[in-house]
């Protein structure tokens, strides 16, 4: 079921802000061993056997969930935040990237921490692999949160580029950019960092946000630092060749929250979600777009806090 909720609150530039200090939320960095390779993750002092854990997307790392830690009253408690591997501070995993292996080893980031169920809140790629998690592992799968989710759209625009092209002409744009930046190879990671410098990285990324003006330097300079084309290019391959089918395993609740002007988001993906998982609902914010945790991060607390409450 799709319910549209419109928001029409502007954010004000310091709510977009990122921050890079673990312990201004109360989070400790832990190094954690997978199968699928080491996982840096930010995780708080564990208080009971569930874990709420965070999920970027393919363009961020932990810092992405900053601005909606500051909105989480009260704060949350039992937090992981991840760093995927292939972003933040996690290395490249050496078998590639592939969903059902990240899902593998956020799971065993929770039992290594010492949680034995979790709800999963996901950004963008995140929000599929948040997905998958909860299909996989459903019995310890207690929600799932989906925050501007890649969804069946993008997964259509990897698979038939002319025709998905078509339908997100936002998402082939950033695809052919990492191909571009991946060819430049060691040189593509200066070249943000003097886009980002002489503020040309801003209008290029103004897409992405509903009110692109309104978002701090701090979110823009950290695409600078955290676009790694070779994971955004493995992330696309790995999708071309997923089974969404695999979501219909998923039997907790699932709430979508996302921009009305996010350029990665088919009309109809809702709808296709919701035809696929039996308890869903969809949130549309007017003044989002596909980073709505940073655009209108209060929003998405509430959302969560929603469904915590409504689960007691």
């Amino acid at each position: 079921m799709t319910r549209p909720a419109r928001s029409a609150v502007v954010p004000e530039r310091d709510r977009s802000r990122l921050d890079r200090s673990a312990r201004a939320f109360g989070l400790h960095r832990h190094v954690v061993s997978t199968p699928t390779g080491e996982v840096v993750v930010r995780v708080s002092d564990r208080a009971s056997d569930a874990a709420t854990i965070l999920l970027h997307g393919a363009a961020g790392s932990w810092t992405t969930w900053t601005p909606f830690l500051r909105a989480v009253e009260p704060p949350l408690r039992d937090v992981i935040v991840v760093d995927l591997p292939g972003w933040g501070e996690s290395p490249f995993p050496e078998q590639g990237i592939d969903v059902a292996r990240l899902s593998r080893a956020i799971r065993e980031v929770a039992l290594r921490l010492g949680y034995t169920r979790w709800t999963v809140v996901g950004h963008s790629l995140g929000g599929a692999i948040a997905l998958d998690i909860a299909a996989r592992f459903s019995q310890q799968t207690d929600a799932v949160v989906l925050v501007s989710p890649s969804g069946p759209a993008v997964l259509d625009a990897v698979r038939r580029p002319i025709r998905g092209g078509r339908r997100l002409p936002g998402f082939a744009g950033m695809l052919l950019a990492m191909r571009i930046l991946a060819g430049l190879g060691s040189a593509s990671a200066p070249l943000l960092r003097w886009l980002d410098r002489v503020g040309m990285l801003r209008p290029l990324s103004s897409p992405l946000f509903a009110h692109p003006a309104l978002i701090d330097a701090s979110v823009v300079s950290a695409l600078a630092a955290e676009i790694r084309p070779r994971s955004f290019l493995a992330a696309a391959r790995a999708a071309a060749v997923y089974d969404e089918t695999t979501w219909r395993g998923i039997r907790c609740p699932v709430r979508s929250v996302r921009g009305a002007r996010d350029v990665f988001v088919g009309p109809d993906d809702g709808a296709r979600l919701a035809s696929t998982i039996p308890d869903f609902r969809e949130t549309v914010l007017d003044a989002a777009g596909h980073f709505a945790a940073i655009e209108q991060p209060a929003a998405v607390a509430a959302l969560l806090q929603e469904l915590v409450v409504a689960r007691r």
